[in-house]
């Protein structure tokens, strides 16, 4: 089992350097628009990130939220840190999203115009994705769940491998070329290196997002808000 999970872990090392990290364009920046950060009470130790896709809703995964509940989540959006209600909550184990609501009003005349799609199709092995948090973006590319151990292929089948430089949980995915929402990202997977002990560190092997059909199954009458 060892000798195997080595062997993915060369041939994802491999597959990242043959397609590269895609070079950043100038309107990648442009989606930074719709990053947020997502702010617990008390405030976590950690940043949390989010999707604003219009109408006051914002997307994230539901371990950046936990219980909306007991943590009484607060959006940063535009400069401004706004309450939110949770409009509809999933699990890290099952469905890792959470969909918030702020009040669209308190937003900038910008912000209220604005609606960010979900992709229609999935992604495909090798596209070019944009990973988008509000101070920032990241390229990266779709890895094949076939680099990834046998038992995480089906579960997390859509994955990029530019673990390092690609926002956390709750970032946003985006298709490099159309700009519709790809997914959520929601965590990461790691393995152990050949021949390394029980007391070695994990090291990177990839990221999982949400992927956009999840998202329509989970908030099917989207365009009804």
């Amino acid at each position: 089992m060892a000798t195997r999970f080595a062997i993915w872990f060369l041939l994802a090392m491999v597959a990242s350097v043959r397609f590269g990290i895609a070079q950043e364009e100038p309107t990648d920046q442009s989606l930074r628009v719709y990053g947020v950060n997502i702010i617990r009470d008390p405030p976590q130790s950690w940043t949390g990130y989010g999707i604003y896709l219009g109408r006051g809703l914002v997307l994230t995964a539901a371990h950046v939220v936990g219980s909306a509940a007991r943590t009484k989540p607060s959006v940063r959006i535009a400069g401004l840190v706004l309450p939110a209600t949770a409009v509809k909550e999933g699990d890290f184990e099952h469905v890792d999203l959470t969909l918030l609501q702020v009040d669209e009003r308190q937003l900038p005349v910008s912000l209220r115009l604005r609606r960010m799609p979900v992709c229609e199709r999935p992604s495909w092995v090798g596209e070019s994705v944009i990973v988008v948090i509000p101070e920032g973006t990241a390229r990266s590319r779709i890895m094949s769940p076939q680099l990834l151990p046998a038992q995480y292929r089906t579960r997390f089948s859509t994955v990029i491998s530019d673990v390092a430089t690609t926002g956390n949980s709750g970032s946003g995915v985006f298709d490099a070329a159309s700009k519709c929402l790809l997914g959520i990202m929601s965590r990461k997977i790691q393995v152990r290196p050949e021949g390394a002990d029980s007391k070695s560190e994990y090291k990177d092997l990839a990221k999982y997002f949400v992927p956009a059909v999840t998202i329509t199954a989970f908030i099917p009458n989207l365009h009804h808000f």
